[in-house]
């Protein structure tokens, strides 16, 4: 029993680090905003993907917070979560600064999707870092997209 409600509050705290490093910024920025942006001469399409694939994560996590879990739904969850991850690293091939700092964070979530993965298959506890790797993740983004408006 204290093994699921470990699994809830990891889950759970990855959620809430969504929302603030996710959510928080958009609402702040507002809609209207972001096409007044210049443009810039990085790979903003890289980033957006790396984004994308985040969000796809952190927005279908919250279906697996309770045991039992339905495993072709996982399965599903995850399948969609590595092909979004495929697609911003088959974007993020150049050698700008964000690029690179997109490859990580999607190194980084790859590896996050893989030990939750196993964690959930065995009915084991998720990793106890599992919070402070996404939110490595979610800073990693953050640095891609400021080099992005740097134009790096």
């Amino acid at each position: 029993m204290q093994g699921n409600t470990l699994v809830k509050l990891v889950i759970a705290g990855v959620i809430a680090l969504v929302i603030w490093k996710k959510g928080v910024p958009w609402w702040q920025e507002g809609p209207g905003r972001q096409a007044s942006k210049p443009p810039v001469a990085a790979d903003d399409s890289c980033v957006d993907a790396a984004e994308r694939a985040s969000e796809v994560w952190g927005s279908g996590l919250r279906a697996f917070i309770n045991p039992p879990y339905e495993m072709a739904a996982w399965e599903s969850f995850r399948s969609r979560t590595q092909e979004a991850i495929e697609s911003a690293e088959q974007r993020c091939t150049c050698g700008e600064s964000s690029c690179a700092a997109s490859r990580g964070a999607m190194g980084g979530l790859r590896a996050l999707v893989a030990d939750m993965d196993g964690s959930i298959r065995t009915g084991s506890p998720p990793p106890a870092d599992v919070v402070q790797r996404q939110e490595a993740i979610d800073n990693g983004l953050t640095s891609a997209r400021e080099l992005v408006r740097e134009g790096k």
